[in-house]
């Protein structure tokens, strides 16, 4: 039995093996031997795809890609709406919990390359029958994109500037995925995960020297210039181990300490915070507050912020990514 691994290529008798081993394989037929979507047999939520550029079925070819930073355009089956069972399941994914295994061929006449697993981004709310999805690869490199024969789309991704500017925004993110309009689908934005640090590092930066010189800003022109000049970026000069970012003050004179997660990505973008980071706004919940940026690098060179006050459990859910673990005693 061949294992799974990233960039080699499977057959669909092999991806079955790998997945179902217990249940038989018929070619040409049957859920492994001819579907695009598979759930895993006990393991609920769980899907293979199988996918194969260029596509067609029933009149209706399927507009597929993935762009530099990983992104993947995919389509549904032309008859699914947001009512199907298995739609409301995908766009409800949760890559922490449960797994999406992409296989992709650019011809019909090839093995599936293994590209990973997947993490939802968005949806198109406007359009269905099909219904459009965008995924982030999860193991995507970008020295994939020059590497990887399957790659059909050359969008560029967004890239931070410092001469953003920002805009405080009072919406809070919706509670469940509304997905995107058509207009912002299409725009394909960069995706945004926080936990790939080595290039999310810069646009943390640029988020928190933003909120530095708006926080400086708000205080002179409430006429507190003493305070301006106090105002301290404490996870340049200490290092990321103060569980907040940015020392300020109100125009009273009380501490603020200022936590900063930004994103390129629209409102609803899931971000990452450290157990230090969650200790201390519970510690300091009285002046600790979570600036929360957004859009960073968007074509209108204005972020946009919201903020939250307090111990940061009270306002977000927290969910576990990975666990410590010991022998029992």
């Amino acid at each position: 039995m061949k294992k799974l691994e990233l960039k080699k290529f499977y057959s669909r008798k092999d991806i079955h093996s790998i997945f179902s081993p217990d249940t038989k394989f018929t070619p040409q037929a049957g859920t492994w031997g001819l579907q695009g979507i598979i759930p895993i047999p006990s393991k609920q939520n769980d899907f293979v795809f199988i996918v194969t550029y260029g596509a067609s079925q029933g009149g209706h070819s399927f507009d597929e890609g993935i762009t530099e930073e990983g992104v993947f355009s995919w389509q549904s089956q032309p008859s699914n709406s947001f009512k199907d069972k298995r739609i409301q399941q995908l766009i409800a994914h949760n890559e922490l919990t449960n797994n999406i295994y992409l296989f992709l061929r650019d011809n019909k006449k090839s093995d599936y390359e293994y590209l990973g697993k997947l993490g939802y981004l968005t949806h198109d709310k406007e359009r269905e029958k099909p219904v459009y999805f965008q995924w982030q690869l999860l193991d995507w490199h970008e020295e994939d994109f020059s590497e990887n024969s399957n790659t059909n789309d050359s969008s560029k991704p967004i890239i931070p500037s410092a001469k953003n500017s920002l805009r405080e925004s009072y919406e809070l993110p919706a509670k469940k995925r509304e997905g995107a309009t058509k207009e912002a689908f299409r725009a394909r934005k960069s995706p945004d995960y926080a936990a790939k640090d080595a290039k999310n590092r810069q646009l943390g930066l640029e988020g928190e020297l933003l909120v530095l010189e708006f926080e400086k800003l708000k205080l002179r022109e409430k006429g507190c210039d003493d305070l301006a000049e106090k105002v301290v970026h404490t996870s340049v000069i200490q290092g990321d181990g103060a569980g907040y970012d940015i020392k300020s003050f109100d125009e009273n004179g009380n501490i603020k300490y200022i936590e900063v997660k930004t994103t390129a990505g629209s409102l609803n973008t899931d971000f990452y915070m450290s157990p230090n980071e969650i200790k201390f706004s519970e510690c300091n919940a009285k002046n600790f507050y979570l600036y929360r940026v957004y859009e960073m690098g968007n074509q209108t060179s204005q972020a946009k912020f919201y903020q939250l006050h307090g111990d940061i459990l009270e306002k977000l859910i927290a969910t576990p990514v990975n666990y410590k673990m010991s022998f029992r005693e």
